[in-house]
């Protein structure tokens, strides 16, 4: 089987699958984007490689395996950076929603002597 070809299966197989997990709602929008731009990506160079070999040279990589690895590492650390951001967001959420929660349960208990100090 032709490298390329595997390469496009490969990629496609793999924007499919997170546009079938966004689907499911196993995995939202905003999540997904960044993985849907790669696999895209890698269709493109796949489809493409002969401007794969352009960029190559012209970044002043020797070999065209060595800018896969380099542009590979770069959108793992970009994803993880991104998914960073995201994790740091839903922790502030759930401590305010604990805040909250606390607060609520506070009234709550002051309600609930207030009653029955009313009777």
């Amino acid at each position: 089987m032709n490298i390329h070809l595997l390469a496009i299966f490969v990629s496609s197989a793999i924007f499919l699958f997170v546009i079938e997990l966004v689907r499911r709602q196993r995995l939202t929008f905003k999540y997904a984007i960044g993985w849907m731009m790669a696999s895209a990506g890698a269709v493109f160079f796949a489809i493409f490689y002969r401007l794969l070999y352009a960029c190559s040279a012209w970044l002043g990589f020797e070999l065209p395996s060595n800018f896969i690895f380099f542009a590979l590492l770069c959108v793992f650390v970009f994803l993880s950076l991104l998914l960073t951001v995201f994790l740091c967001q839903q922790n502030n959420r759930n401590d305010l929603m604990a805040q909250k929660i606390a607060l609520l349960e506070l009234e709550f208990e002051e309600l609930k002597k207030q009653v029955k100090d009313d009777k």
